[in-house]
């Protein structure tokens, strides 16, 4: 079992910042993929961006060169730096983890709570 837990959500105005952080805890894979998602009301969930275990990265068109995702594998630990953020922004955001270059089942795909980041006009 992994536990993941975010952390740094919050209340900011359009085009400031905020930092995200999610701490992974438990039977962690070596070979892993962390990322984040976001979840507006009434939407979809989508990908905003992830990280390989190797450092490989991706993000959606929606954050490129305004997002960065970052991770420090001694703490297991994922950020997503948020940078000139817009109101569109605004979602609950999920961090995920699952195994990497393996195909893998829905219990090793696991999702954090979520953490709420609203962005005002």
């Amino acid at each position: 079992q992994v536990q993941l837990v975010e952390s740094g959500g919050g209340l900011v105005q359009a085009g400031g910042s905020l930092r995200l952080s999610c701490a992974a805890s438990g039977s962690i894979f070596s070979l892993n993929v962390m990322g984040w998602y976001r979840q507006a009301p009434g939407q979809q969930r989508e990908l905003v961006a992830f990280i390989t275990s190797g450092g490989s990265t991706n993000y959606a068109a929606s954050v490129k060169g305004r997002f960065t995702i970052s991770r420090d594998n001694a703490k297991n630990t994922v950020y997503l730096q948020m940078n000139s953020l817009k109101p569109e922004d605004t979602a609950v955001y999920y961090c995920n983890l699952h195994p990497y270059l393996r195909s893998y089942s829905a219990h090793e795909n696991y999702w954090g709570k979520g953490t709420l980041v609203t962005v005002s006009s």
